[in-house]
């Protein structure tokens, strides 16, 4: 394999790297109650709610929340198909109804920040040897090119995920998450919540179904 093929596939390589890290979720800090037991939620009904002013944007982070909750074992179900929006905002009432409609818990995400994140690639040059003849330069010397520095923009939304037992009557587990350039409510939500499950059954709250 001759040095400018592997110069192609190496590139090639690091802008597939770079396009698969253009969305990805970690957490900057987790919490679990202390004296938290074990979830048992399989086959229960779960509430998911996404704590947001524009409706349309709840609505699509709550059901991609219930589908992620449904997945895992629980009955999902979205809290915009229960209460309306000024309805939401009263916790005596949310807590009433959801506990007169048998659920055992609530999972409650909300965006808690944006930032800008600008990143700086630096230029990298591929040199070459000289060759004393001009057909032993020709075919290496266009592999050996001059890759320019450049500069990336991401945008950085950081979310707020808690969780609630009903059984327990407390809050067991917290995350602050950040995900990198989301591209879609549904993706990102989606990813988010696969990403505190994973982080929830490290943490041994939960098991997977």
């Amino acid at each position: 394999m001759t040095k400018s093929r592997i110069w192609v596939q190496a590139t090639v390589a690091a802008a597939v790297l770079g396009l698969l890290a253009c969305s990805s979720t970690t957490f900057d800090s987790t919490w679990r109650a202390p004296d938290a037991r074990p979830l048992q939620l399989t086959g229960k009904k779960v509430v998911a709610i996404f704590v947001n002013k524009n409706m349309a944007m709840r609505r699509a982070a709550e059901d991609t929340m219930a589908r992620e909750i449904t997945s895992h074992g629980a009955q999902g179900v979205a809290a915009y198909t229960i209460f309306g929006e000024e309805d939401i905002r009263d916790q005596a009432k949310v807590r009433d109804k959801l506990q007169s409609m048998g659920f055992a818990g609530l999972v409650v995400m909300r965006v808690a920040g944006k930032e800008t994140q600008v990143n700086y690639v630096p230029g990298t040059y591929y040199g070459s040897p000289y060759y004393r003849t001009w057909g032993g330069y020709w075919g290496y010397g266009w592999g050996a090119v001059y890759d320019p520095g450049y500069m990336t923009v991401d945008q950085v939304v950081k979310l707020e995920t808690l969780v609630y037992s009903f059984d327990q009557d407390k809050l067991v587990w917290a995350g602050q998450s950040r995900t990198v350039s989301p591209k879609d409510v549904e993706s990102f939500i989606s990813e988010v919540a696969r990403a505190a499950a994973d982080q929830m059954e490290k943490d041994g709250l939960i098991h997977k179904a």
